[in-house]
């Protein structure tokens, strides 16, 4: 069955934006070229760089920062003993070694990670989120769930969960090749 459209009310129907402005002038300008793109990835960056800065001030006051926390919740999400090879977390982070070795150090240093000795083989190591560690990252994982609540809560149930369909899709198309033009 298809799914009902959800229209907003006549009141509810959003202004023309930053976005929908620049996209006119692109449009007026260069009307040779489609630019409805813009309205997709234009808004995608600016929510992206609202966000950001939003989520990075929070994790500057739990004493963090993006990639420390990254970390952090690749351990947590891992459940008990929350414990993961290093390779888990770089392939999981799509990071080098030497960028996860340089957030090892500074999150062992701080505490809230430590460097075990795998017990099947002493020549590998494990990466395990101390009891500090668990807290400062659930404390901040929870704060930082409300704040994305707090923007997705001017979206219907079901807005929501076709907007993420539709981003899982476009997302999609950014996996392997990129599609022909």
């Amino acid at each position: 069955m298809a799914e009902k459209a959800e229209k907003p009310a006549p009141d509810d129907r959003p202004r023309p934006d930053h976005v929908d402005r620049i996209v006119a002038q692109w449009a007026r300008e260069t009307p040779d070229i489609d630019v409805e793109s813009l309205l997709i990835f234009g808004r995608m960056r600016r929510i992206a760089r609202r966000l950001g800065r939003e989520i990075d001030a929070l994790l500057a006051r739990h004493g963090l920062d993006a990639g420390q926390y990254y970390v952090l919740t690749a351990l947590r999400r891992a459940g008990p003993p929350f414990t993961l090879r290093p390779t888990e977390i770089y392939q999981t982070l799509m990071i080098s070694s030497g960028g996860l070795t340089n957030r090892l150090d500074r999150l062992e240093k701080a505490g809230l990670v430590r460097r075990l000795r795998a017990p099947e083989d002493a020549r590998e190591r494990l990466v395990a989120l101390t009891p500090a560690g668990r807290r400062k990252v659930e404390a901040a994982f929870r704060e930082n769930m409300g704040v994305e609540r707090r923007y997705i809560a001017s979206l219907a149930p079901g807005e929501r969960a076709r907007l993420a369909r539709l981003l899982k899709r476009l997302a999609a198309a950014f996996d392997g090749d990129p599609p022909a033009s």
